[in-house]
């Protein structure tokens, strides 16, 4: 019974406390833990719950290594992928400890029903290390380690081009790019890939082996060597791929390859930053051999034929383009320095390049307009010239590759300082080509010529055939004494200008046939001025004066030009004079005939008739015969034979005086009315300085007939025997 409280009688005294608590239950230890935990805010308790969950199924995962999801794993990857998967061997997926590991033996992946072989993917073994974000975030997987042993890939497109076979789900999918995931470190065993692409006409087989690096810095050597065919030419290839060891951080893949074709080779030699990782590859590329154009042959892409070259770059990939940088290097005996890009947009392949040359020797030049680089290589100047029928051909007839240009688009800037060439005062070349859809241009192609400037365009269009091409090529005024200083014209004391414009339109995929089938219009005008030159009073064939100032050794005497043109009408190939008139202080020189670009062959009849009376005149023709090849002049022509033969009779039959009669000239040459001449006229707008019409210039024709036939005055004029033409 319990005490009594002293202040207050009669009630019983409370029980004196424990000084030791009562032992804590285990129902109430959880009941105090339920809550606590109910106290946690909602949001953090779901998220503890999703931890506890994911750590609870790594846990499974990684005790049973996942191969309990075998069969789903076959199921779900056929499904996605619509391709026949199957693990016909051991079969691991689990994170270890963060990275996802899978490993499959004798693991398959079926190919399309088109394709020429029935596995896509095959492996004895298969082993992987993949970063988990990576297949939630990014465009590309990111594998860290890959095991494969006697793998094999089948990639392979289809022969319309428009599926792949690994571009997987829907057959008639259209086929993507390749695009690899990117591996950092690779170890294969006895691996081959297999590749097809018909559109290219490219078959390559690549074997893969691993071997031990004997570089500590690094852990395995991918070796790798293959052989294949493109565009029907043999090709090998043969390299390695050191990958850093995993004590390295940061270290980069080293990669060595060499691809050759015949005498063409190809070495790449660099870093990578994983085994599959083109993406920011430092690489420094080496190309050599006979011809530029055989390197790129394979690409199915056309450029100009080069001589033996040797050219060496920087090379790396960056946003979907393949950048060639400080790219240096020799052709023939020419320079080339600049950069270039390739690109895939569209799936069309496109070239860029801006390139320069300070010195590009004349002999390379021929190979860019279709002559044969080897026999260039061989004979120098004189392999650009064939013989074809017994005569001497100098245009060149190498095709365009029409079927080539289809197949590419090219942005190109070239620019050339100067031209090395004994006779060819070229330098400060500019050419910018471009290649869209099959039409191909070169506009602006610009040059400095003595002074002078050249500045032409150039539309080649093979979007049909036959390939139509326009020519336009203008020179601007330019002194004639620079300009002809190599061909006796004296510079000082030359005031004379020239300037000149070629338009025609031909038909050919070679220069040859398109010049042969041209028509337009070609005219050199020289505005007044004076000309010194030895002999040029041989070339007005005024014999008395030539003779005379020969014996005062006063031959140099400037010749004044009032004003003069040298035109041609072409028609069909077949170039005829309309007109050419030279009206000197003295003179008027006239000429008929012409040129054909079919044969090449050349016959024009130059004359000069006196404005003032001359007791010692030829009053015939000079003329120049030949070929574009090989040209000459005929000074001594069967007019001047006739006068001589006629002066010799009248010396016998008379006396001697009386032969100088046939010789003798009166003096009646019409002057010309300039504003015709300088405007680049043809032969029916000229006029005489009186204003009335010309009826002694050709009418654009080749044909005697048609140039007198509507003229009797002209006809007559016919008798003085001008050399014809074909």
């Amino acid at each position: 019974m319990a005490d009594a409280d002293p202040l207050r009688p009669g009630t019983p005294a409370t029980a004196a406390p424990s000084s030791q608590p009562a032992p804590a239950g285990v129902g109430h230890y959880w009941a105090r833990t339920r809550e606590g935990w109910h106290k946690v805010p909602l949001p953090l308790r779901i998220l503890a719950y999703i931890i506890g969950f994911i750590f609870l199924l790594w846990l499974i995962l990684f005790i049973t290594k996942g191969r309990f999801l075998k069969h789903p794993f076959e199921r779900f990857l056929s499904g996605r992928l619509e391709r026949t998967v199957k693990v016909a061997g051991d079969f691991q997926l689990y994170f270890d400890p963060i990275t996802i590991k899978f490993r499959a033996e004798k693991m398959a992946i079926a190919n399309t029903p088109w394709a020429s072989r029935p596995n896509f993917f095959h492996a004895d073994l298969i082993d992987t290390r993949i970063a988990p974000l990576s297949l939630l975030f990014g465009d590309k997987y990111r594998i860290r380690w890959l095991e494969l042993r006697n793998g094999a890939a089948d990639l392979e497109w289809s022969p319309d081009g428009k599926s792949n076979t690994w571009t997987f789900g829907d057959p008639e999918k259209k086929g993507e790019p390749l695009d690899l995931p990117l591996v950092r470190r690779a170890l294969l065993a006895g691996t081959r890939m297999r590749y097809r692409d018909p559109r290219m006409q490219l078959a390559t087989d690549i074997s893969f082996e691993t071997v031990k690096a004997q570089d500590t810095r690094f852990a395995s050597d991918i070796r790798f060597s293959g052989d294949g065919t493109m565009r029907d030419r043999h090709f090998s290839l043969r390299g390695g791929l050191l990958s850093p060891n995993e004590t390295v951080t940061g270290g980069k893949n080293s990669l060595a390859l060499r691809a050759q074709s015949g005498a063409t080779v190809m070495d790449v030699s660099g870093t990578l930053p994983g085994a599959t990782e083109i993406e920011g590859a430092d690489l420094r590329l080496l190309t050599r051999g006979p011809n530029l154009a055989l390197l790129f042959d394979f690409l199915g892409v056309a450029i100009p034929e080069t001589r033996t070259y040797r050219i060496t770059s920087a090379l790396t990939r960056q946003d979907d383009e393949w950048r060639f940088t400080h790219l240096k290097g020799r052709f023939g005996d020419s320079d080339l320095a600049g950069r270039m890009t390739v690109s895939m947009p569209e799936n069309r392949l496109r070239l860029k390049a801006d390139l320069t040359t300070q010195t590009l020797d004349i002999i390379d030049v021929g190979p860019f307009i279709g002559y044969n680089p080897q026999r260039l290589e061989a004979r120098g100047a004189d392999g650009a010239i064939q013989n074809v029928g017994g005569a001497p051909r100098i245009l060149p007839d190498a095709p365009l590759r029409v079927e080539a240009l289809r197949n590419f688009d090219a942005n190109v800037r070239y620019d050339v300082r100067r031209i090395r060439a004994p006779n060819v005062p070229i330098s400060n070349v500019g050419l910018t080509l471009a290649l869209e859809r099959s039409l191909l241009t070169l506009s602006p192609l610009t040059f400095d010529m003595s002074g002078g400037h050249v500045s032409s365009d150039i539309e080649i269009n093979a979007r049909g055939r036959p390939v139509r091409t326009r020519y336009d090529v203008r020179l601007s005024p330019t002194p004639m004494g620079k300009l002809l200083g190599r061909w006796g014209v004296e510079e000082s004391g030359t005031t004379g200008i020239i300037k000149a414009r070629a338009q025609m339109t031909g038909l050919g995929d070679t220069v040859h046939d398109s010049l042969s089938t041209s028509n337009g219009r070609i005219a050199v005008i020289l505005p007044a001025g004076t000309m010194w030159a030895r002999n040029v009073q041989l070339s007005e064939l005024d014999i008395g004066t030539f003779i005379t100032k020969m014996f005062e050794k006063k031959l140099k005497e400037p010749v004044q030009i009032n004003c003069g043109l040298i035109a041609f009408t072409v028609r069909n190939g077949i170039a005829a004079a309309d007109p050419i008139i030279i009206d000197t202080k003295k003179n008027v020189m006239l000429g008929r005939g012409g040129f054909s670009f079919k044969n090449e062959s050349l016959d024009l009849a130059f004359r000069a008739d006196g404005k003032k009376f001359s007791l010692f005149s030829g009053q015939s023709p000079i003329g120049i015969k030949g070929y574009f090849a090989k040209p000459g002049i005929d000074v001594i022509s069967p007019e001047l034979i006739a006068r001589g033969g006629a002066a010799a009779a009248l010396g016998i039959a008379a006396s001697p005086l009386a032969s100088v009669l046939a010789f003798v000239d009166i003096g009646d040459a019409k002057g010309a009315a300039c504003g015709p001449v300088l405007a680049g006229a043809t032969a029916a707008a000229q006029r005489t300085k009186s204003g009335k019409p010309r009826d002694d210039v050709g009418r654009g024709t080749t044909s005697k007939e048609e140039s007198g036939k509507d003229n009797p005055k002209e006809k007559k004029e016919q008798k003085k025997k001008f050399l014809g033409i074909f």
